[in-house]
């Protein structure tokens, strides 16, 4: 079956010399029944790295719209500009009014991420959160808003949101809360240590309940220096019941790169029902993942390269079983590829935006069109 594929960023132009840390949404969620006549507008972000690929520098949070669906897309606009430092890690969530809420990271150009895990970069210009807001559907968007205090620990060094979508509830007690993954680093615990090892990433969660974002709080923390799983980008999706499932990179020698873990519906955040396990059943190398559950068929899918071990072979994979396993569901190609992000487009189309290029990861951020009966 041919698949409609587009192309809304490409590293080199429009100002960039590199995009990457894709994230998607559409503003009228459908609920898995939805005609597919009525889509919302997808906004599509990304970080535009203006002068080089690095994760570090002057980096913006830019955004292009598609009012069909992902197949063509507007012009690029830069919705998060923090001067010449760094404004990244885009976590969109859409809330049931339509407001469209935006989590990001700022940090100073010279703060890399080795500099922030050694404990050698001031608080001022290390990881502080930030969220903003559109009331149009993305075309404008309001001046952002510093929540650092209320969601980074003092001890905490690196901090990153997801990458990729955040959550709004729709089930359980605590439908309407707003959920978005997260991670950091503390400081060394083991003597030689300088904090860059994998056994000091974390994961945590960033909760807000009943005022569209106004005030947050930290949820579960998963902070376990034993070297077997530390989680790292995570991602979430709620399930029928309300339970969350979390899925994230692993970057220390347990089983496979992958880890999951489950907060049952009473919780919804607040804790982990155990902390992260591994989860070798979805097999790949060291990258971020998305995760998207489909509401109606009641389909778990899961995005991210399939190769052991590169950043290629882009697949999204499926499970009925609460993503206890995993099958494959859409290979897209062997290319190469890494980060990605799932959105639900209409009652019968998911979309997938991906980093690919025929010669590198890196080159293009891509959106695919998927069709909802090839993956359940």
């Amino acid at each position: 079956m041919a698949h409609e594929t587009s192309l809304p960023f490409r590293a080199g132009s429009e100002g960039y010399a590199s995009f990457r840390i894709p994230a998607v949404v559409t503003t009228r969620p459908p609920d898995g029944t939805a005609p597919a006549t009525t889509p919302g507008t997808l906004l599509a972000f990304a970080e535009g790295r203006v002068r080089d690929a690095a994760d570090h520098g002057d980096i913006d949070i830019v955004l292009k719209r598609s009012t069909d669906g992902g197949r063509t897309w507007g012009p690029l606009q830069a919705v998060a500009r923090n001067g010449t430092g760094t404004a990244g890690n885009p976590a969109p969530v859409v809330l049931d009014g339509g407001r469209v809420l935006l989590v990001h990271l700022r940090n100073a150009a010279t703060a890399t991420e080795e500099r922030i895990r050694r404990g050698l970069v001031s608080a001022a210009d290390g990881r502080r959160v930030w969220v903003q807001h559109s009331d149009d559907e993305g075309a404008t968007w309001s001046p952002a808003r510093e929540i650092t205090a209320q969601v980074k620990r003092a001890n905490w060094r690196w901090y990153a949101t997801t990458p990729g979508h955040a959550l709004q509830l729709r089930y359980g007690p605590h439908a309407g809360r707003l959920v978005v993954p997260a991670n950091h680093s503390i400081a060394p615990t083991v003597s030689g240590d300088n904090g860059t090892e994998g056994r000091y990433n974390g994961g945590h969660v960033l909760l807000s309940d009943d005022d569209g974002g106004g005030n947050w709080r930290i949820g579960y923390t998963d902070s376990n220096p034993n070297g077997y799983i530390n989680a790292n980008e995570t991602t979430a999706a709620e399930l029928p019941d309300g339970t969350l499932y979390f899925n994230t990179r692993n970057d220390s020698p347990a089983p496979g790169n992958r880890a999951d873990a489950h907060s049952a519906p009473d919780h919804a955040g607040e804790r982990l029902i155990r902390p992260f396990r591994p989860q070798a059943g979805l097999t790949g190398p060291v990258v971020e993942g998305s995760v998207l559950h489909l509401g109606e068929p009641d389909v778990l899918l899961f995005s991210g390269p399939a190769d052991p071990d590169a950043r290629a072979l882009m697949t999204v994979r499926a499970s009925r079983d609460r993503g206890l396993t995993w099958r494959p569901a859409h290979t897209v190609d062997g290319l190469p590829a890494a980060y990605s992000d799932l959105v639900r487009i209409d009652g019968a189309t998911v979309g997938l935006l991906y980093e690919t290029g025929d010669f590198g990861a890196y080159s293009t951020i891509t959106f695919r069109r998927i069709p909802v009966e090839e993956l359940v």
